[in-house]
C-alpha cells in the first residue's frame, strides 16, 4: 500500500498506531446467557439445520491454474514532495505531520534546511518507486490493479511469473472505487475471468500478489464479512477476508475454489503495519462494471441525482411515522438537479430505487453510482406520513466539481433570547433562515442529538421557523398528532441535516 495511505491513516487512528490504509478499531462485546436462559431459548427455537460440506483438500490445483495470470507490478514516478524528507535521492523517510507547539515541530523549525527546503518554500518533486499487484482478464493483455498502485507513475512495468518483464500502458483510471486498467502487448496471454454467481460470507477464498516484492505469494481463508464500508470510500460495499494480505498485494486478486476472481484486494486494517486478519477487497461486480468502461472509454461516468442525502436515525424514523430506521433522507435538492426538477423535496425519505430496497445514505450513492447517465429510475419516497414514487431520469455526474464551504451565521446580538420548550435557547438568524441556537440545557435531549451552539434551526415537522413561536407551534402540532419525536432541519457551516427531537408533554 502507499505510504500517503499509511501517513492519512496514522493521524486517524494516532501516531502510537500504524495502520496501512482506512479502518475502524473498536472494542468486541459478547452476550452471555447464564444456564437458565440458554435453556428456555433452546426450548423456543428450532435446531439450525446445516447442509453437508466436504473439506478441501488443499488449493494446489487452483493455484497452478491461476498464477500465470497473475503479474506483479513495478512503478517509477514522481510525486509531490510535501513533508520532511532527508537523505540522497535513493534514500527518502517521511516525518509524521507535527502539531503546533510539539517540541519536535521546534526542531524541525530550527534546523530544516539539514533535510529539505524550510518553511514556504518550493519543494521539488519527490521520486518514488513502488510494488503491487495485478491479474490479465483478457488475452490481449489488459490487467486489473489499484488505482493507487499506479497513481502518478511515469513507468509500469508488469513481471509475469517467469521473471519476464514488459512495460504497460495505463488504460484508465478511476479514484472513487481506487480500481485502474493497464494494458501490455501481447497475444492467447493465460487470463482469468470473474465470479459468476456472487461469493458469500463462509466461502473460502484464495489470494494471489506480491507482498513485500515476493512475487507470486499464496493466501487462503474466508470472507468474513460483506458490505463493508471503510472510511473515505463514497462506493464502498467491499469484502472482508482474512486470507493475509500486506503490502504489495494491492491490486491483486481473490478467487473462489473454481478460479473466478472474486474480489481486488485494496486495503488492509493494522494496528501494528502487519497482516491480523482483516484486509479489504473491492467486489468483483464492481470491478467489472468499472474495468469495462475503463477499457471503453478510459474514464468512468456515474448517474447523478442531485441530493444531498444522510441516514435515517431510529429518531427520524420515529419524527415521520416510519416503522423502520431504513433509507436515505433528502437534505437538499440540488439547484437545477435532476431530483429536484422531478419534484423531490428536502426531508423526502428515499426508501427504494426501481424496487429495491435503499438502506441508507451509501446504498442510494453506489444504486445511483452504478446507473449510466440518462437513465430514469423510479425513486420510492416517505413523504407526509405515505408512499408515493417519482421518475427520475439521471444527469452525469460531474468529479470535478468544487463545494464551495459557506460561512457560518453570526447570532445577532440585540435579540434578547428565549428558551424553548425542549431545552433550546433560540434566536432569530439575522443573517439568515430559521433560528439561532445559543444555548443548550443539559438535561435535554438536544444535546444529546448532536445539535450544538451556533446550529441554525430551519425547519420542524417540514415547517420552516423564523420566530420562536413558530417552533413551538410547529412542536406542538406534533405532539397533537400523538408522536413523541419531532423532525427538525438544522444547519451548521451551511450544511443542512435532519435530526429527530424527541419531545416530552407539556
Amino acid at each position: 500500500m502507499r505510504s500517503t495511505i499509511l501517513s492519512r491513516t496514522r493521524r486517524w487512528l494516532g501516531a502510537s498506531a500504524l495502520a496501512l490504509i482506512v479502518g475502524v478499531g473498536g472494542v468486541s462485546t459478547a452476550y452471555v446467557l447464564n444456564s437458565q436462559t440458554a435453556t428456555a431459548q433452546m426450548q423456543n427455537a428450532a435446531q439450525v439445520v446445516v447442509p453437508q460440506t466436504a473439506p478441501t483438500e488443499g488449493f494446489a490445483d487452483l493455484v497452478e491454474a491461476v498464477k500465470p495470470a497473475v503479474v506483479s507490478i513495478r512503478v517509477e514516478g514522481e510525486a509531490e514532495n510535501s513533508g520532511f524528507r532527508g537523505g540522497g535521492q535513493d534514500f527518502q523517510f517521511n516525518f509524521p505531520d507535527l502539531p503546533e507547539g510539539h517540541p519536535f515541530r521546534d526542531f524541525f523549525d530550527q534546523f530544516g534546511d539539514q533535510f529539505g527546503p524550510r518553511g514556504d518554500a518550493p519543494r521539488p518533486p519527490r521520486r518514488f518507486m513502488a510494488a503491487g499487484s495485478g491479474f490479465i482478464i483478457s488475452d490481449d493483455g489488459y490487467i486489473v490493479t489499484n488505482n493507487h498502485v499506479v497513481q502518478d507513475a511515469s513507468t509500469v512495468t508488469v513481471v509475469f511469473e517467469d521473471g519476464s518483464e514488459q512495460e504497460a500502458e495505463v488504460v484508465g483510471t478511476d479514484e472513487r472505487t481506487d480500481l485502474a486498467v493497464i494494458k501490455i502487448d501481447g497475444q492467447d496471454l493465460p487470463y482469468v475471468s470473474f465470479e459468476t454467481e456472487r461469493s458469500r460470507v463462509g466461502d473460502w477464498v484464495v489470494a494471489v500478489g506480491n507482498p513485500f516484492g515476493l512475487g507470486g505469494s499464496v493466501t487462503a481463508g474466508i470472507i468474513s464479512a460483506s458490505g463493508r464500508n471503510i472510511g473515505g470510500n463514497n462506493y464502498g460495499d467491499f469484502l472482508q477476508i482474512d486470507a493475509a494480505v500486506n503490502t504489495g498485494n494491492s491490486g491483486g486478486p481473490a478467487f473462489n475454489l473454481k478460479g473466478e476472481v472474486v474480489g481486488v484486494n485494496t486495503a488492509i486494517y493494522s494496528p501494528n503495519g502487519g497482516s491480523v486478519g482483516i484486509a479489504f477487497a473491492i467486489p468483483a461486480s464492481t470491478v467489472k462494471q468499472i474495468a469495462t468502461q475503463l477499457i471503453e472509454d478510459g474514464s468512468v461516468t456515474r448517474g447523478y441525482l442531485g441530493v444531498s442525502i444522510q441516514d435515517v436515525t431510529r429518531d427520524i424514523a420515529d419524527s415521520v411515522g416510519l416503522d423502520e430506521a431504513r433509507g436515505a433522507i433528502v437534505r437538499e435538492p440540488a439547484e437545477d438537479g435532476p431530483a429536484g426538477d422531478a419534484g423531490v423535496r428536502s426531508g423526502d425519505i428515499v426508501t427504494a430505487v426501481d424496487g429495491e430496497q435503499i438502506d441508507d445514505a451509501l446504498d442510494l450513492s453506489r444504486t445511483i453510482a452504478n446507473k449510466a447517465p440518462g437513465t430514469e429510475v423510479e425513486l420510492t419516497i416517505w413523504r407526509d406520513g405515505a408512499e408515493t414514487t417519482v421518475p427520475v431520469v439521471l444527469d452525469t455526474l460531474d468529479e470535478e466539481v468544487a463545494q464551495a464551504e459557506p460561512s457560518q451565521p453570526t447570532p445577532p446580538e440585540e435579540v434578547a433570547p428565549a428558551e424553548s420548550s425542549v431545552g433550546l435557547t433560540l434566536v432569530p438568524n439575522a443573517e439568515g433562515e430559521g433560528l439561532l441556537i445559543q444555548n443548550i440545557n443539559p438535561d435535554s435531549p438536544a444535546g444529546e442529538r448532536g445539535l450544538a451552539v451556533g446550529d441554525a434551526i430551519l425547519e420542524v415537522d417540514n415547517t420552516p421557523v423564523s420566530t420562536l413561536a413558530e417552533f413551538e407551534d410547529a412542536i406542538s402540532g406534533v405532539r397533537d398528532r400523538g408522536l413523541g419525536t419531532a423532525l427538525v432541519k438544522a444547519s451548521r457551516n451551511g450544511e443542512a441535516r435532519f435530526i429527530g427531537l424527541p419531545i416530552s408533554e407539556e
